[in-house]
């Protein structure tokens, strides 16, 4: 299989590619041709994991949930630790490359958007660190149902600004970054969240995040002399699974699922599963599967986790779909919020809301695995700003 993409263009098959208005198309090739420069750079890469070491917290352990084991009775669960990061999640990898490159093309403003609150808090707390001024846009919806990471950006010296247009959550807080980065383009860089949009951000995000699969595979080997039988992750955008899949994709043995946001319902308006009923489109610079009627509107999206609620997916994902290297599969409100509950109760550990999708996926199914699997389920990030959310709807 073909893992060497995408190609100049930034195509992962008929995927990806860079949609965007020609006032932008600039400060893309630069950035595409300054990340083409600092990917094999020692010095570049040096700093980059000296700062994830001492700044982030790498590595993350790789655990065994006894617990979580002992009662689903099958199959042996090891759970990636990204949730133990500085910030509470695996967006602090991304946003620490990001900076670095900001600060190498000599641009000191950084702008970034954010769903769950996660990758605003990463953002703010690598310009912080830096010295640079940031503005995080955030949907009107989003800010209220994540106030504990609004309060946190604040704190970190962001200018948070809220989006009340359209359903004011992820997709409408991207709208109004880009159209921040067109006009400000000479002294400002977009710190993208996820592994979607425009080239090289799929490529460069997930390049970023494979820190994740990387370690994985090191430590599985060191555990237990030989690979996993399943890797399992969230995916909204789907960067923290990107990240943990890409190293293990010419591995033919390694099963990986990706779990999507499956909402109240599949129905329109009702979830944002984007591989349930969703079609080929283009939205926010990227060809990919997203969520849209017949006449090619973008439809509404649900989800109870705040960070799985975008109408697209990654490009990379569709690609990997396509060839049937991952499954992708779906995790309702109700599951998740189960997943939750009893990762909470068993380990001691309280998940965020996407990551319990994954765990939703593992009490579904585990159940029906051999018992000598060993699976690895990716904890993408911590439960803290979830709780209020989860409160109303379990306690």
């Amino acid at each position: 299989m073909n893992t060497a993409v995408p190609d100049a263009r930034g195509h992962f098959g008929p995927y990806g590619g860079m949609f965007v208005p020609e006032t932008l198309m600039a400060a893309l090739q630069e950035l595409t041709a300054e990340y083409e420069r600092v990917k094999n750079d020692p010095g570049f890469q040096g700093e980059l994991s000296i700062l994830l070491r001492d700044f982030a917290g790498r590595p993350t352990p790789l655990y065994l949930a006894e617990r979580l084991t002992e009662k689903l009775g099958r199959a042996k669960i090891y759970l990636k630790r990204e949730d133990l990061l500085h910030t509470g999640a695996h967006k602090i990898n991304n946003a620490l490359g990001q900076i670095l490159l900001a600060r190498r093309m000599g641009k000191r403003r950084i702008i970034a958007e954010t769903g769950a609150g996660q990758h605003g808090v990463a953002t703010a707390t690598v310009a912080a660190r830096f010295g640079f001024e940031c503005v995080i846009y955030m949907g009107q919806v989003d800010m209220e149902r994540q106030a504990l990471n609004v309060a946190r950006m604040k704190f970190l010296g962001a200018k948070v600004v809220p989006v009340t247009a359209g359903q004011a959550t992820l997709k409408e807080a991207i709208n109004e970054a880009m159209r921040d980065w067109v006009t400000n383009v000479r002294t400002t860089h977009y710190i993208l969240g996820s592994a979607l949009g425009s080239h090289p951000y799929p490529m460069m995000v997930r390049d970023f995040q494979c820190i994740i699969g990387l370690e994985t595979r090191e430590q599985i080997l060191e555990r237990e002399g030989r690979l996993p039988d399943l890797l399992v992750a969230c995916v909204g955008g789907g960067s923290n699974a990107i990240g943990f899949f890409h190293p293990f994709l010419q591995d033919q043995t390694v099963r990986m699922v990706g779990v999507e946001a499956g909402g109240e319902a599949i129905q329109p308006g009702k979830h944002a599963a984007r591989f349930q009923g969703g079609r080929l489109g283009v939205l926010q610079g990227t060809k990919t599967f997203l969520l849209a009627n017949e006449d090619g509107q973008i439809e509404l999206t649900h989800s109870v986790s705040a960070g799985l609620d975008y109408a697209a997916v990654g490009p990379e994902h569709s690609y990997l779909r396509d060839l049937g290297r991952v499954e992708y599969s779906y995790a309702t409100d109700q599951e998740a919020l189960a997943g939750f509950k009893t990762l909470s109760e068993t380990e001691g550990i309280i998940p965020a809301l996407e990551s319990a999708h994954a765990i939703a996926y593992l009490l579904k199914t585990i159940p029906a695995q051999p018992r000598d699997q060993i699976v690895i389920a990716n904890l993408s990030g911590r439960g803290d700003k979830d709780v209020d959310q989860a409160a109303r709807h379990l306690l």
